[in-house]
């Protein structure tokens, strides 16, 4: 059994998180289709880790991993989101938890890897915070504490999600991605540029990860259209 953190009732729910403040919105349905194409590949490859990143910060990759990791709770799936994200995490502002140990205590040997993951106050999801930010993240991340990590808990969950820092910004990305079973790629539409996508693509190639797919976040459709995303 893992161990978690208990929840206070008083705690306020998660912000910012438009798959629970406007469930019935046009992009809470988009992110249920990501759900769905996402399930897809699961049955064909049977993968349970995944990774989503960006080529550079703001393309909205921590808001799209948090939105994925709440519609597959809503689903009724066992959900477990990491906040790999050791230089700037945020999912501890998102869901208001504490973040005094997590990650970065584990992958430092500091704690048992089978300890520190919180429940939220969204059934089926947890989450696993950033931790302290360390001083050696790539080292880090790169240890064999994290393959204790993802061994302990594959069977607790259908889907274990982590969030990482933008792949042309640090090489943490490439290490998780070469460790998880997937990545899933954000790309602001006219904020990221064309080159930065193409050297993004050939990192995740070298690091011999597995490109799941692209989520493109703002993109426009035809007039009278919302965004899109896909």
């Amino acid at each position: 059994m893992l161990r978690r953190k208990e929840v206070d009732p008083l705690r306020r729910k998660p912000k910012n998180l438009i798959t629970l403040s406007e469930k019935n919105s046009y992009i809470a349905e988009q992110f249920r289709t990501i759900r769905a194409n996402i399930k897809f590949i699961q049955e064909e490859q049977k993968f349970k880790t995944a990774v989503i990143t960006s080529s550079i910060p703001g393309e909205g990759k921590s808001t799209n991993a948090a939105n994925i990791a709440v519609v597959f709770a809503q689903e009724g799936k066992k959900v477990l989101l990491i906040d790999a994200d050791l230089r700037k995490p945020t999912m501890h502002y998102t869901f208001r938890l504490q973040n005094e140990f997590g990650l970065s205590n584990i992958l430092s040997g500091l704690s048992k890897s089978n300890f520190g993951i919180q429940e939220t106050l969204i059934d089926g999801l947890d989450i696993l915070t950033s931790g302290p930010i360390p001083h050696n993240p790539a080292e880090l991340l790169a240890s064999t504490y994290l393959d204790i990590l993802l061994e302990e808990v594959r069977s607790n969950y259908h889907i274990i999600i982590f969030d990482t820092p933008p792949i042309l910004a640090a090489s943490d990305a490439q290490i998780l991605a070469n460790k998880c079973d997937g990545t899933i790629l954000i790309a602001n539409i006219g904020y990221v540029k064309k080159w930065e996508l193409e050297k993004t693509n050939a990192s995740i190639h070298a690091s011999k990860a597995n490109l799941l797919g692209i989520i493109l976040n703002n993109y426009k459709l035809a007039k009278s259209s919302y965004y899109y995303y896909e």
